[in-house]
């Protein structure tokens, strides 16, 4: 198998346009990472982000998941398929010793997706984050090579704080399209009824109390990764810097429209991204100043605690979890029902 150092540049083009097509946000971001941390970050982002359009947007979700457990598998045994990001994955595998309990979390959360699970309280939908968002900001890590335990955590913090913010973001695109992500508890305490919200999405005092709680949770996850930004490699830290504050920006975007998601989605212009942009120059540098903060040190989210644990002790060729394979074999059994009836 080649490195990806001796990857085919057409593969590597492939992964750059994926991610300058699938997020403008994540792009921008990424043209601050020096070129030995880009190309691996992009084919990264390129497989994860294709897997993800091929579940959300496909007609057959299950078939999706199932199909991209075999993609991933095949990836891990060193014989991908014949595609671009496939092959690319399978070499960045090698490369950079990528736990397969990583990718394998993405999959799972995937799949709860196609399972339509809804998430009854906060825990829960963290748990979710750290498996669609999370694992993503800890494979990062290890595309930088950092596997500090408190640097982990502290990316898994920024992975979820995002994940919140595009819940956020998203609870009018996601009611018309028959999805809810909002904690039900909490729903409940605003006597806010879920099936009312996904028959007809309006905006109402009740629903703007939720996402206002969701927006402060990730607030508060937003200033405990500041300090595991810090302490990365400097070749990465300006980027990252610049992730968290576009993806906050976006929150910031929501509560300036009175945290109506639903009549509007935010959005933040080119130039205010170029902006914070700007601003991670100089939070990067101040960064490099300053003692380190004690909440680097604080103990990893409950819910994401698998993934530090798995980045850490470098378990490149651990099988998978009996969570993953029950929930692929669930979807499995709905697949071979639906066929059969």
């Amino acid at each position: 198998m080649t490195t990806l150092s001796r990857m085919d540049d057409a593969d590597l083009s492939h992964c750059a346009s994926a991610i300058r097509t699938g997020s403008h946000s994540f792009h921008a971001a990424s043209k601050l990472l020096p070129q030995d941390v880009r190309d691996p970050v992009r084919v990264l982002y390129a497989f994860c982000r294709l897997a993800d359009d091929q579940v959300d947007e496909g007609h057959d979700k299950a078939k999706a998941v199932l199909s991209l457990g075999e993609r991933l598998g095949r990836v891990y045994e060193g014989r991908p398929l014949d595609r671009p990001e496939d092959r690319a994955m399978a070499a960045l595998v090698v490369a950079h010793d990528m736990p397969r309990a990583l990718p394998e979390a993405l999959l799972e959360g995937l799949a709860w997706d196609a399972q339509e699970r809804r998430y009854e309280t906060i825990s829960d939908l963290r748990a979710y984050a750290a498996r669609v968002a999370a694992a993503v900001g800890v494979m990062m890590c290890v595309l930088m090579g950092s596997r500090s335990r408190d640097v982990l955590a502290r990316a898994c913090d920024l992975g979820v704080a995002m994940q919140l913010t595009n819940i956020a973001r998203d609870v009018g695109e996601d009611a018309r399209a028959g999805r809810i992500y909002l904690p039900l508890s909490w729903c409940h305490e605003e006597g806010l009824a879920p099936a009312s919200l996904l028959e007809k999405p309006v905006m109402s005092a009740e629903l703007g109390s939720i996402v206002k709680r969701l927006l402060a949770e990730a607030d508060r996850l937003y200033r405990r990764s500041e300090a595991g930004i810090d302490a990365l490699p400097m070749k990465g830290r300006m980027a990252i810097w610049s992730a968290r504050l576009i993806y906050d920006g976006i929150g910031g975007r929501v509560k300036k429209n009175g945290f109506n998601s639903v009549d509007q989605r935010a959005s933040t212009s080119k130039w205010r991204k170029i902006s914070w942009m700007g601003e991670s120059v100089g939070r990067t540098m101040l960064g490099s100043l300053m003692p380190t903060a004690a909440i680097l040190h604080a103990k990893p989210l409950d819910e994401v605690a698998f993934l530090v644990d798995a980045a850490e002790r470098r378990l490149v060729g651990a099988r998978r979890s009996q969570a993953v394979m029950d929930v692929l074999m669930d979807l499995a059994e709905r697949d071979r029902m639906r066929l059969s009836s």
